[in-house]
């Protein structure tokens, strides 16, 4: 192994350990103090200088990771059957479609590990040789970027979430060989390039005066539904989240409920600020014409949003470097699950803004209403309320019509 290389999976290894103390946050505006609740870590070091991004994904820590499960005894966390019957979704949809997932870095485990998964659920299996699954790297090819464990754990959680929701879908997995956004935005075009009409990008840093060059460069792909994680530091902007050409995702804490859905959700975010669904008015991007909210003159994040609270988390099987059986949460969560669930909508007309379609039925969304992310003036861009606000945008799925063109 070349000097080089070993300098950066030490460095790789060090800046997740203070990332996981400090919980730090990736928008320039976002609160910083330590949050109540269970005890949680980032997969990812944050983004040391502008441009580089880091993945949304947090596991909890207080839960015992399980490598192997008895008999009888099932992963910590929502499994499929909970997610679907919380957002009112089929058990076996997604047939001919793809859903793409943009990572950074490689996980060597990820087909070991998502067999698993999709085999302790009873999903169908989805493999390479299959032609359910393929992996690429950013150009296309199979010339993999090194492994990194946060990222791995990340690309795990990806892909269990997109199985969890689109059982039947196949499955697209493009590796940027690096965190720069330069990377990650050559491996989203390359995956629209090979035919994903969903696309999930679980990362984000700090919005920039340049992102707008990046929305044309990158992002826009009309008749493309592109998800994006709107952060995990509670009241606060980060990119791509913030551009108008990607669905914003927001995030909820997500309980058993006695009311007729089964289920309740709340805004995700703590007492204390610092944890929580990222939301707020971007510091550069225009309004799309399809928000109307009064109280931000640009861009509001978020769209829609889904669970993403660690303390009510999902299973996730990840074995690179990691004990397998965990609980993630983050809007890292959200993002995969609202791309799949355009899937199991279908495919977006040629020349749509796929983003726009909740807002043509908000009807057909849960409003939540309840939660805070945060401190804000005015209060809707941290404060879940009844119809639009920042954290959960216009609410959680309620079946797939809000999803629709």
């Amino acid at each position: 192994m070349s000097a080089s290389r070993s300098t950066r999976r030490l460095c790789h290894a060090a800046a997740a350990v203070v990332s996981a103390l400090a919980l730090t946050a990736t928008g320039p505006t976002a609160a910083q103090a330590r949050p109540s609740g269970p005890v949680a870590k980032r997969l990812c070091s944050q983004g040391g200088r502008p441009g580089v991004m880091a993945c949304t994904a947090l596991a909890r820590t207080d839960v015992t990771v399980k490598a192997m499960l008895g008999p009888g005894v099932s992963p910590g966390g929502f499994g499929p059957a909970d997610l679907r019957a919380a957002y009112g979704l089929p058990a076996d949809g997604g047939a001919g479609q793809t859903v793409a997932i943009v990572d950074a870095y490689d996980d060597p485990d990820a087909e070991k590990d998502l067999t698993a998964y999709r085999k302790q659920f009873g999903l169908p299996e989805c493999t390479t040789a299959s032609g359910c699954l393929r992996k690429t790297d950013q150009t296309g090819g199979t010339t993999y970027p090194e492994g990194n464990s946060g990222w791995a754990g990340e690309i795990s959680l990806d892909l269990d979430m997109v199985s969890a929701v689109a059982p039947s879908a196949h499955i697209l997995l493009v590796e940027a060989k690096s965190a720069d956004l330069d990377d990650l935005g050559a491996a989203e075009n390359e995956a629209v390039a090979l035919g994903a009409k969903y696309v999930s990008n679980s990362y984000g840093g700090g919005e920039t005066s340049s992102e707008t060059a990046a929305d044309a460069k990158y992002f826009r792909h009309p008749g493309v539904a592109i998800t994006a994680a709107s952060g995990d530091s509670g009241y606060g902007t980060q990119y791509p989240a913030a551009s108008p050409d990607v669905v914003a995702v927001g995030g909820t804490s997500l309980k058993r409920g006695p009311d007729t859905r089964g289920w309740t959700e709340t805004a995700w975010g703590g007492t204390k600020a610092g944890q929580g669904a990222g939301a707020g008015c971007s510091a550069y991007e225009p309004k799309p014409s399809w928000q109307h909210d009064s109280g931000c003159a640009r861009r509001t994040i978020a769209d829609v949003s889904a669970v993403a609270d660690p303390a009510t988390g999902v299973a996730v099987y990840d074995t690179y470097q990691a004990g397998g059986w965990n609980v993630y949460g983050g809007t890292s969560v959200s993002a995969p699950l609202i791309a799949a669930v355009y899937a199991l909508a279908g495919p977006p007309s040629a020349n749509s803004s796929p983003a726009s379609f909740p807002y043509a039925h908000a009807s057909a969304l849960n409003d939540i209403t309840t939660g805070s992310d945060g401190t804000c003036t005015p209060a809707y861009l941290c404060t879940a309320g009844p119809g639009y606000d920042g954290p959960t945008g216009l609410g959680t799925p309620n079946g797939t019509t809000a999803f629709t063109g």
